[in-house]
């Protein structure tokens, strides 16, 4: 009959479906005899007293993969996300790990705790960015996951404060897309109150001043508790992570409603110790406090600048040990054990009064 789909062939289907099958026998037997190698590499990281997890080596592999599948159909993203789980689940059988975040459950900070570590890993919310440094300096936690900066918004103050009185050492960084969904239970037309962190808010605030206008707004002190709050209110909604959705039984009322279209948080995994070794694409946070003189920092920055060490981001807060003494943070390209930075910083201990590393990482693919 004319203007009818064609219809499939059963045994060609049949005959695909077979292939598929085969092929999964055969990924499957290679990812145990993975799995096996990395219980080895486990084994024999324990006998030398090294962690099992590896930011250095990872993004190695990650790279490796995304360059060996750039022929196939699948996207190097996809075969990211793939391997990240695949190297979630071989770590954990090297040795299991406790991993703290900035919580509750549903906030960007658990996403990111997810995407870096996987759903193999015991991921531990804790009330505050100081519990999670506190947590893994105590050792009750191998690592522990922060914000540190959004993209619209500036950087988030409490985490560089906490580097301040901490021994904490930063092993690597995520860096997370943010898409903010409106959630809820009513209908659009329905909804009366908006709750919301005031960081979202201010991410969605023209969103809501063409579709929401006059809705109430109630604060609250994370998206995963405005969740709470909306899932409790039958004519509320809160802005708030796609993943709140499912946690607090939620429907998207609306999608990205973010009004910047590049929006990114990055954030840290802090541990009390960390050495990454270098890989030649690398960065470098420090921490350091200048002599009180005309011209200190420019004499800071003009250090990095004869060894040609870009200052990829510098941000200055108050030391809090007295008025008007300040501290600053770095970011430098490279790693702390590269010639040109060893020299910058030890030149360095010249100009301040004190220098703290914070630790050095790779970069993000």
């Amino acid at each position: 009959m004319s203007g009818q789909e064609p219809q499939p062939d059963a045994a060609e289907l049949q005959r695909l479906r077979e292939v598929i099958d085969r092929l999964d026998g055969s990924i499957v037997r290679l990812l145990q005899e993975r799995a096996m190698a990395a219980r080895t590499i486990g084994a024999i990281k324990a006998a030398v007293s090294r962690g099992v997890y590896a930011p250095d080596r990872e993004r190695e592999v990650v790279d490796r993969v995304g360059e060996l599948g750039s022929e196939g159909p699948l996207r190097r993203e996809h075969l990211v996300a793939i391997y990240r789980q695949i190297i979630s689940a071989c770590r954990d059988l090297e040795q299991p790990l406790r991993v703290a975040y900035l919580g509750p459950a549903a906030t960007f900070t658990h996403q990111a705790a997810l995407e870096e570590f996987g759903e193999t890993t015991t991921l531990i919310p804790v009330e505050s960015i100081p519990d999670a440094f506190a947590e893994t300096q105590r050792g009750r936690v191998d690592f522990g996951v922060v914000p540190v900066e959004n993209s619209t918004e500036g950087p988030v103050n409490l985490t560089l404060d906490s580097f301040v009185d901490s021994d904490a050492k930063v092993c690597s960084e995520i860096v997370l897309p943010i898409s903010l969904q409106l959630l809820g239970r009513a209908d659009r037309d329905e909804i009366e109150t908006i709750y919301s962190n005031p960081v979202a808010l201010a991410q969605c605030r023209e969103w809501i001043a063409r579709h929401l206008p006059g809705r109430r707004i109630v604060d609250a002190v994370s998206t995963a508790r405005a969740a709470m709050m909306a899932a409790e209110d039958a004519t509320g909604a809160a802005i708030a992570p796609r993943l709140a959705a499912a946690a607090y039984g939620l429907n998207i009322v609306a999608r990205d409603i973010q009004d910047a279209a590049s929006n990114y948080t990055r954030f840290y995994v802090v541990a009390a110790d960390a050495r990454n070794q270098p890989t030649g694409r690398d960065k470098t946070a420090i921490l350091f406090s200048i002599r009180d003189h005309v011209g200190a920092l420019r004499d800071v920055a003009d250090v990095f600048a004869r060894h040609h060490i870009n200052m990829n981001a510098i941000q200055s807060r108050p030391s809090r040990r007295r008025a008007w003494d300040y501290v600053f943070f770095v970011e430098l390209g490279g790693h702390e054990s590269d010639q040109p930075v060893r020299d910058a910083l030890g030149e360095l201990d010249s100009h301040c009064l004190f220098v703290k590393v914070l630790g050095s990482w790779p970069l993000r693919s």
